[in-house]
């Protein structure tokens, strides 16, 4: 058996020899713990064989592409990993340091089935996981996490031989080469490239340069302490950073990355924020007067537009409302045939003819200039504001340890649901429907909704809403939502407000 948290302490000589893993790390999608409090090189180790394990539960041919991101632990800890599926007998094909859509990019390259990314994705340093897939484009999901989760902590892990590793190049220039293809813009366009010292300050400027539009850096320096902000296109000190760039270099939008590369944000050409949902409904436009009567399936965080546009009903678009998160999007997009999968959080998910199913912020920073190569005469801000008005929250996240918050959530969720049953109102007015697929999205019969559910990759709860009518009805509506969370007092205070 694997040792408990409790028993494995560091500084110890277990520390150096015995797995120490907190179950809580793996989570519904992929698996991430703060290093070294939650998850020794043993534990690491332990992982790899576990994966391989499993691989070989599955009848997968046992071979694997695996890569790290730019944070100066992560190295150390995909070596950990490695040794883990080399006694697992899988063979490594290690291409090195990479943002994580090239490490599933890898696998269509390489011929491989499975992908390990050792990454913490846009968690602040100190924190460590991998995302981890065995049929790209899909990656691990809750029953294949359970899986997981099971063959390691309770010491199922089988060694075998034939296990080997070897090193890989030539990935990154065949990875830049499928975004690309033979396409050159033939509008002048400049754009922050904003990647927040992360991995992807590797790619983002090299790639706008390829296709032949004006970079503007910004904090493109890869410096793992991550000195100005940490890389989360979703949070408002990323993207106000972008929007004073914008601003002082008049270029006509900015596109900012997260620390691993599979998700974009972005700021138009008058410095303001467009929320990734919002883009998304920018881009499903455009796309769908390309392809009509296409399905994109959109996150629960996202806004109403999807369904409720005037264009995309038009253009014959189905919209369906998914689970947040990139291993259930990236299921529902395949599922469904749809053309591409939209999240809050700024995953996109452009499956073909356009891209290859997974989250890319690369390749949607390729299709953003491209929609901008098609509408030469219009500006992104005349494209956020041909959108129908909404209002709507930053992603915002209050505190609930990660021991706690699916059980808060289920008495919220339960608490709002009554709410509907009742015949309550909600922001003084009545309550369409309650979709609780993913958490709870209160929705008023006007189409405003508030949304809570638990983030499945830090100990937090996530809120976010939307008016169809005013920013009064918005902190109408957050204060109901807001109002339930506090019924429960291990709930803390938000990251951010607006």
């Amino acid at each position: 058996m694997t040792k408990p948290l409790p028993t494995v302490t560091p500084n110890t000589w277990e520390f150096l020899r015995d797995p120490m893993i907190t179950p809580t790390g793996f989570r519904e999608y992929d698996a991430r713990w703060k290093y070294p409090e939650e998850i020794n090189l043993p534990g690491m180790t332990a992982l790899g064989l576990g994966i391989g394990t499993q691989m070989h539960l599955r009848g997968i041919d046992p071979v694997m592409a695996v890569g790290n991101d730019y944070r100066d632990y992560s190295l150390t800890i995909k070596n950990a990993l490695i040794l883990g599926l080399v006694q697992a007998g899988v063979t490594v094909k290690d291409i090195g340091p990479c943002i994580t859509p090239m490490a599933y990019f890898s696998s269509f390259h390489l011929g491989v089935p499975g992908v390990a990314m050792v990454t913490a994705s846009h968690n602040p340093n100190g924190w460590t996981g991998v995302k981890m897939g065995f049929d790209m484009p899909l990656t691990h999901g809750p029953d294949e996490m359970n899986e997981l989760k099971d063959i390691v902590l309770n010491d199922k892990g089988v060694k075998r031989a034939g296990g080997s590793v070897e090193f890989v190049d030539g990935v990154f220039d065949a990875y830049m080469d499928d975004l690309v293809g033979d396409f050159k813009m033939s509008r002048k366009l400049k754009v922050v490239c904003a990647t927040g010292n992360g991995t992807a300050a590797a790619y983002g400027p090299k790639l706008f340069e390829r296709i032949g539009v004006e970079v503007v850096e910004s904090h493109n320096t890869l410096d793992y302490t991550f000195p100005h902000y940490n890389p989360n296109p979703e949070a408002m000190e990323m993207l106000h950073d972008m929007s004073a760039s914008v601003k002082a270099s008049g270029a006509d939008f900015a596109l900012g990355f997260d620390g691993d590369g599979d998700r974009c944000g972005v700021v138009d050409d008058e410095g303001e924020e467009i929320f990734a949902d919002k883009v998304g409904v920018i881009m499903a436009r455009d796309l769908s007067k390309i392809y009509p009567n296409s399905t994109f399936v959109a996150d629960v965080k996202s806004t109403g537009l999807f369904a409720s546009d005037p264009e995309l009903i038009a253009n014959g678009v189905t919209a369906d409302y998914w689970k947040t998160g990139h291993s259930h999007m990236k299921r529902r997009v395949h599922e469904l045939g749809a053309l591409a999968g939209f999240e809050k959080s700024g995953h996109y998910f452009m499956a073909e003819p356009v891209g290859r199913g997974y989250d890319d912020g690369m390749r949607v920073a390729v299709e953003i200039c491209k929609l901008m190569d098609r509408n030469p005469d219009m500006k992104m801000s005349d494209l956020r504001k041909a959108l129908p008005v909404t209002y709507s929250t930053p992603t915002m996240s209050p505190y609930c340890s990660d021991l706690e918050k699916y059980d808060v959530l289920d008495r919220l969720v339960a608490k709002l649901v009554a709410k509907a049953d009742a015949g309550d109102t909600f922001a003084g007015r009545p309550i369409k429907e309650v979709v609780t697929v993913n958490g709870a999205r209160v929705i008023l019969d006007n189409g405003s909704w508030g949304l809570v559910r638990a983030s499945s990759n830090t100990p937090n709860l996530v809120v976010v809403c939307e008016s169809s009518v005013s920013d009064a009805e918005l902190r109408a509506i957050f204060k109901e939502v807001d109002d339930v969370i506090r019924t429960e007092p291990s709930v803390g205070d938000y990251d951010q407000t607006f």
